[in-house]
């Protein structure tokens, strides 16, 4: 069974993290799909949105923290801290490709959270554009826990969606927080109920797949990028990116959509 699946729902790519008996924990193969597909997905125009999900009852419950253990053996059978050190930069290094790849993706990408969102998981969700969370979802940034500080590119997308200080409270407490307290603190757009979660999740993602793709991934680009960019420097942006836009089907089309009073029908070009 792989440990990541793939499906397609129309224009919409459906990514599962396919650990169940392990809540989704991340391992090497799960990094290994997440990092190829997202790049396969970036170039392929028929994939207008994306979904991140986990499956069973959960999103993803972090590392393999098993996996941490065996690096614990190995150090007491004779491997040095050195050793250790770098075989811990090389598997983070490794997420980081998929923390980019999601980061760069001109697509909107929508994190479907059930359950568990513990360590990689929030970080995974933070990275996503935008978070539905099933009313039995729970947030827990447990790194602290197993005496270690953050990463997966938490600490650049928290203090941005919460602020810094209730960042600080869930990074340095380890406390687990309910998809509502999140929904309040800004890191959740919506929480649903768990009966009708798969449905508006797919409502969600095909309403995003039916917009102006070219459009909605110039936003995301000038939405994050405006984290370090000047103001004059983000205003230039904001021109550049709409005249692109006004090259495109999609504007034609929403323009005369306006004008005679109808629903525009983009197709993504």
């Amino acid at each position: 069974m792989a440990d990541l699946e793939v499906t397609r729902d129309g224009p919409v790519a459906i990514l599962t993290m396919n650990r169940p008996e392990a809540r989704n924990a991340l391992s090497a193969e799960m990094v290994d799909g997440l990092s190829h597909t997202l790049h396969a997905l970036e170039t392929d125009d028929s994939v207008r949105a994306v979904v991140l999900r986990g499956a069973g009852e959960h999103f993803m419950a972090g590392g393999d923290v098993k996996s941490f253990m065996s690096i614990g053996a190995e150090m007491s059978s004779g491997t040095t801290p050195m050793d250790a050190r770098s075989l811990i930069l090389h598997r983070i290094h490794h997420l980081h490709t998929v923390m980019f790849a999601m980061r760069r993706m001109q697509k909107p990408i929508l994190a479907a959270v059930r359950g568990a969102a513990a360590g990689a998981g929030v970080s995974l969700a933070a990275a996503c554009d935008l978070v539905m969370a099933a009313d039995d979802a729970f947030f827990v940034m447990a790194y602290v826990n197993i005496g270690t500080s953050p990463d997966g590119s938490s600490t650049y997308f928290l203090p941005k969606a919460l602020g810094l200080k209730k960042t600080m409270e869930l990074a340095l407490l380890g406390e687990r927080h309910t998809a509502e307290a999140m929904a309040e603190a800004g890191l959740v757009n919506w929480v649903v109920p768990t009966g009708e979660f798969e449905d508006r999740v797919l409502a969600m993602a095909h309403r995003l797949a039916s917009g102006p793709t070219h459009a909605m991934g110039r936003t995301k680009a000038l939405l994050y990028s405006s984290y370090e960019r000047e103001f004059e420097a983000q205003l230039q942006a904001e021109a550049e990116a709409f005249a692109s836009c006004v090259e495109t089907g999609d504007f034609a089309e929403g323009v005369a959509a306006f004008i005679q009073k109808r629903r525009p029908e983009f197709r993504g070009a």
